[in-house]
């Protein structure tokens, strides 16, 4: 009797072992709580369809019918940063007037300049917000989510009092989204493509500023989708034509073949918010 007894209690702790096994093994975790299953190479269709779909639900539940998609240079200051650094740096110089400072004195005066794009992206950001509220519209200022540019448009939007969408990307160097975005409409994508479809899908007008590599991406991108008629016609406003013309030759791309010059009909350029607002408030 005493054989079989302590026989049963090792079996029986056998088994119990053997299910902890089972249990903790990632085989039995449901698919959707497995990381290591869910990055697999083979999952990145059902990672490409969450992605899509994530945000899609949110803007259906935000009554979000169309957007103004603003692009524009991360680097981009604000009036106050550039106007503490142009101190600093004029400071710098009086004490001690090296190259280096003398150096550091002019970058601060070009970001100073720089500076008059972050102050009428915040306004732009700002007019679309107060038409929307004031007609009961729904639509609603979208940006990368960073800083700069972005920056401006989401905290023109939060200061008109109403929502704004930032849509991050993952990137080497993280980027923090700005704190001005709606808290319930802040994204982060892996998938650039993903991020680009968000970003025109609604899309009633595309405003670019200064930028870099980013903002190109995207400007020709549009441009390319309208072009081709991938997507329906909608304002692309180049804003600061002084700065588009040193950096890209369009009249050039037409002189070569490369472009028809009716191409040159879908853009469209402005100085200050009201008149890129005054060519997109109708769309």
């Amino acid at each position: 009797m005493t054989f079989s007894t302590a026989k049963q209690d090792a079996d029986y702790h056998a088994a119990r072992l053997k299910h902890n096994s089972q249990m903790q093994s990632s085989a039995y975790r449901l698919a959707y709580h497995d990381f290591d299953f869910m990055i697999r190479d083979e999952l990145r269709p059902v990672r490409l369809q969450l992605e899509l779909l994530k945000p899609e639900l949110a803007f259906a539940e935000h009554g979000i019918e169309s957007t103004i998609v603003i692009f524009g240079s991360a680097r981009t200051p604000s009036a106050e940063s550039a106007q503490n650094q142009l101190n600093l740096a004029q400071q710098n110089i009086a004490e001690n007037p090296t190259d280096e400072n003398q150096h550091a004195l002019k970058r601060a005066e070009r970001e100073m300049q720089k500076s008059y794009y972050y102050g009428q992206a915040r306004q732009l950001g700002a007019l679309i917000t107060q038409h929307n509220l004031k007609d009961n519209q729904s639509v609603f200022v979208i940006t990368g989510g960073g800083g700069g540019i972005m920056e401006a448009a989401n905290r023109g939007a939060s200061e008109a009092g109403g929502k704004s969408i930032g849509l991050n990307i993952v990137l080497p160097h993280e980027q923090m989204p700005n704190s001005y975005i709606t808290p319930d409409l802040c994204f982060q994508f892996h998938y650039f493509p993903i991020r680009k479809m968000h970003f025109m899908m609604r899309a009633k007008a595309l405003i670019a500023f200064p930028g870099g590599f980013g903002t190109l991406d995207e400007l020709f991108e549009a441009l390319t989708l309208i072009q081709s008629k991938k997507m329906h016609r909608i304002p692309i406003i180049l804003f600061g034509q002084g700065y588009w013309n040193r950096i890209i030759n369009f009249d050039a791309l037409i002189e070569d073949g490369a472009i028809s010059p009716a191409d040159l009909d879908l853009i469209q350029y402005a100085e200050t918010a009201e008149q890129a607002w005054a060519l997109i408030k109708n769309v």
